[in-house]
């Protein structure tokens, strides 16, 4: 084979390598992106825009837990890793503070209330060792009681809810993508703390998607040189991110019920009637899915 050829050869090999991969990865992250507005990455601002209420409300979350249970997926040896994150109370506590610029909720310490009577015990303590009297009010005043309770927890995961790929080889040159999607659920319920009624209660849920390209080529470029090649990378989605936004999505739709129920509400009733009217056409659109 001339110099000539093999050049051209190599030439065509890299146009329908590249071709192939630009083509495959277009066709997949043209599908993956497409989430329903809920999930996306808009939740963070959709949330954080939102006007401020008539009055902040005071709420207190003790546990937003992993209720799944479930490890993560490997093909290897079995891990004890879990599927999806530990630390999904101080995501929720986030979300509340997110939602409004701080201006929707007064989040008191539930959680690690121990830690917190703890140190009070400490300074009333302190105070009647060195000044032989107890702190007075205005020196240690009385911790805030919350007037609704979040309760709930991460209650799905579920793996490869959606998979696919595409591919194509010609002359021993081929590409390939596949991709994967697995699922993140997520509960909320506000309670009242007078009463103890469920008030509301909310499911949201986001995709965490994984996606592979990988390209090759094998092919006797002479009679005894065999041309082998083959690359390719993997993008995945952190599972923190996707629970972020389901998340960010549920305290969204509690906000939009506790609307719709009076118990809270914005100064401005005629814009909170066209936030009320776009989270109904949203909430309709989510269902029909």
């Amino acid at each position: 084979m001339s110099i000539s050829l093999k050049n051209n050869y190599k030439r065509a090999a890299a146009a329908v390598f590249a071709l192939l991969i630009t083509g495959c990865s277009t066709t997949v992250k043209d599908d993956l992106v497409s989430l329903p507005p809920m999930d996306g990455e808009n939740s963070f601002k959709r949330l954080s825009s939102i006007p401020a209420p008539v009055a902040p409300v005071t709420v207190g979350v003790y546990s937003f837990d992993d209720q799944t249970g479930q490890f993560k997926t490997t093909t290897a040896q079995q891990t004890l890793s879990r599927a999806v994150t530990q630390g999904a109370t101080s995501v929720l506590i986030k979300a509340l503070h997110d939602a409004g610029n701080r201006s929707w909720f007064k989040v008191v310490e539930r959680s690690r209330i121990n830690n917190l009577l703890k140190e009070r015990q400490i300074i009333r303590e302190m105070y009647q060792r060195h000044q032989n009297r107890t702190p007075t009010q205005e020196e240690l005043p009385p911790v805030l009681f919350a007037g609704i309770l979040f309760e709930g927890g991460i209650i799905g995961y579920d793996s490869s809810t959606k998979t696919g790929g595409i591919g194509a080889r010609y002359l021993g040159i081929g590409g390939s993508t596949k991709y994967k999607e697995d699922t993140v659920t997520i509960y909320i319920r506000a309670v009242s703390v007078t009463t103890g009624e469920v008030l509301m209660s909310v499911v949201n849920r986001n995709q965490i998607a994984s996606v592979a390209y990988q390209a090759d080529a094998f092919r006797f470029v002479s009679y005894k040189n065999l041309l082998e090649a083959e690359a390719g990378y993997t993008r995945n989605e952190p599972g923190l991110l996707a629970l972020e936004h389901a998340i960010e999505g549920g305290v969204y739709s509690l906000i939009m019920e506790g609307m719709t129920l009076g118990l809270w509400g914005l100064e401005d009733k005629e814009l909170q009637q066209k936030y009320l009217a776009s989270y109904s056409k949203e909430k309709a659109e989510r269902d029909a899915l």
